[in-house]
């Protein structure tokens, strides 16, 4: 399966998929790449799902070739600024560039949090979650945010992505729980 990338207006990813699958049909398969983030606003913590890569519709194909007359519709809907690397020209992203989209795609419609616990040298460890097989890319950790910046490369570009974890308690040596087991 390839994946071509369309760039849309950023904010307006969800309209453009809604506008993409009444055009071309329910089973377009376009998709934009979530995360969710804990969001603190007048002292409330709320969650929130922002794009993992703001402007950026991805659209499944069998093929390595656009098809012209689709590509045609496409450009017709509201919010379609070009795709990527060229609108004349559209080829998919390449494999590097596919594998990072396939991990983000393999947590479903939005990335979770992850579940981490940081080790006596105060370092992060993923348990679980999107931030899992990313611990090399990790710059910097906002402990107080619950938020990681992870620096990716796609398209020949390096960005920050802020991903958000949950910090799990680590079991204190020597304690007994419930179940009378150490």
């Amino acid at each position: 399966m390839e994946y071509f990338a369309i760039q849309v207006w950023t904010g307006k990813e969800d309209d453009f998929v809604r506008s993409l699958a009444l055009t071309m049909g329910v089973g377009s398969g376009a998709f934009v790449p979530k995360r969710a983030l804990s969001i603190r606003r007048r002292g409330k913590i709320l969650r929130e799902e922002r794009p993992l890569f703001p402007g950026y519709v991805f659209l499944p194909c069998d093929s390595d070739t656009f098809p012209v007359d689709k590509r045609w519709a496409i450009r017709s809907i509201n919010h379609f600024l070009r795709f990527l690397p060229d609108s004349l020209a559209p080829r998919p992203i390449k494999e590097h560039d596919r594998a990072v989209l396939s991990h983000f795609i393999s947590f479903g419609k939005c990335a979770d949090t992850s579940k981490v616990i940081f080790d006596e040298n105060q370092r992060i460890v993923v348990l679980e979650g999107p931030l899992k097989g990313l611990e090399g890319l990790i710059v910097r950790v906002d402990k107080r945010k619950h938020r990681a910046k992870v620096r990716l490369d796609m398209c020949r570009d390096s960005f920050l992505v802020d991903l958000g974890f949950e910090v799990m308690e680590r079991p204190v040596k020597g304690s007994v729980d419930s179940d009378g087991k150490a």
